[in-house]
């Protein structure tokens, strides 16, 4: 007998918590289950609920055997109630569910048949695959999914059309290997988790599914910083293994954004002081200072080879060689080409110089 595992993150969740788990656990009566010899396990986590979630847990442990629970004395985030869930799960199939009313667990059935048919090792519920009828409510968050969805898509090469819905299968295998990376403790889970599938080479599938979304005041949490923090992750994480043309592309970006903090900071300094030294000195670091952070947190996070001092002296004489570099070729080209055409290889020739030595030298990885 295989047993599939829910992870249920509960975090002021006592309207709805009831509810949902009796409506999870009837899935195990199912025509499905029983032709399939499948068994049902709930892994409750209660991530310091400060109402009476905790009261309705420890009912549900004591009505229903195949419940599991697990409590944090401190509120720590749903990424990490997921992960302390992954851990004490037993079974062989490991998914998530909501505490909330938005998904349909029957639902399950439809992600559970790519993996035991053995051409899946993930599979994602997504809610935006053609179904019949929707329940119409946020655009704004519903453009923000998507968004997030298709630069997710972009940096792991994986066609996902919902990378944040809350439907995530998974063998145990697969997760029991990608659980001691996560880092995320927050909403940031998803994208990350997407990302190390990614990586591993896992085959993917996804599954249209039901969606029934809450507003705010029925008890949806999730906000504009949490999109803001995922859209963070999803290069902090993912970049590393874009393709190395996007690398270029988001290498550029960081680039120019640093270029504009230091051309901030000269126009405030030169306010205060006649100091040529100074005046020109000081925007020089804030561009080495926020292109550096820049650069190895969000491009480069994961491919860090040496230690973090080697890493930076080398990170500024990559600065200052390939300054010297392209200048030098640019004077070679002036006895070549003409002078107004020379200005414009000058930027071009250093930010491929740079990125080369970055992506193939220091930030190489191990």
């Amino acid at each position: 007998m295989k047993t599939l595992s829910l992870i249920i993150p509960v975090y002021n969740e006592e309207k709805t918590l009831k509810s949902i788990v009796e409506k999870t656990l009837k899935i195990a009566d199912s025509a499905f289950f029983k032709e399939n010899n499948l068994a049902l396990e709930l892994v409750l986590v209660d991530d310091c609920s400060k109402d009476n979630s905790s009261f309705v847990i420890e009912e549900l442990k004591n009505e229903f055997s195949n419940i599991k629970t697990f409590k944090h004395e401190k509120n720590k985030g749903k990424g990490a109630a997921l992960k302390t869930g992954f851990l004490g799960a037993s079974g062989d199939f490991i998914g998530i569910q909501d505490a909330d009313n938005e998904y349909n667990p029957y639902d399950y059935i439809k992600l559970l048949k790519p993996l035991m048919e053995d051409i899946a090792d993930v599979s994602y519920g997504s809610r935006y695959l053609k179904k019949e009828s929707r329940k119409v409510l946020y655009f704004w968050h519903s453009l923000m999914n998507k968004t997030l969805s298709f630069l997710t898509s972009m940096v792991t090469n994986l066609d996902i059309t919902d990378m944040e819905t809350c439907y995530k299968l998974f063998k145990k295998e697969v997760i029991e290997k990608i659980t001691p990376k996560l880092k995320e403790n927050c909403f940031g889970f998803e994208p990350e988790i997407t990302v190390y599938v990614a990586k591993n080479n896992y085959r993917v599938y996804e599954t249209a599914i039901d969606y029934n979304p809450r507003s705010y005041e029925e008890g949806k949490k999730i906000n504009a910083k949490d999109g803001l923090r995922a859209l963070y992750c999803i290069f902090h994480y993912g970049a590393n293994i874009a393709p190395s043309f996007l690398q270029f592309i988001i290498f550029v970006l960081l680039c120019y954004l640093s270029l504009g903090l230091c051309n901030c900071s000269f126009f405030l300094i030169s306010n205060y002081t006649d100091n040529s030294i100074i005046t020109i000195t000081l925007p020089f670091v804030v561009f080495m200072v926020t292109n550096y952070l820049l650069v190895s947190n969000i491009l480069f996070s994961s491919k860090i080879r040496y230690s973090k001092i080697i890493e930076i002296i080398l990170f500024i004489l990559n600065l200052t060689i390939t300054s010297l570099i392209s200048y030098g070729i640019m004077f070679l080209l002036l006895y070549i080409l003409d002078k107004s055409i020379v200005q414009y290889f000058n930027m071009p020739l250093w930010l491929i110089v740079s990125f080369l030595i970055n992506k193939m030298i220091i930030f190489k990885e191990k």
